[in-house]
């Protein structure tokens, strides 16, 4: 069984992103990651 944490794998990929210099990322949509995002 493979299981995986939506917000850990948000923050990875925007933590990716960054450190490749990309100006944006492409990550699946939720309200809660949206909430997050709003945040940071």
């Amino acid at each position: 069984m493979h299981i995986t944490d939506p917000i850990a794998d948000m923050l990875t990929r925007i933590r990716n992103a960054n450190n490749a210099k990309h100006d944006s990322v492409d990550v699946p949509a939720s309200n809660m990651k949206k909430s997050i995002a709003q945040i940071l």
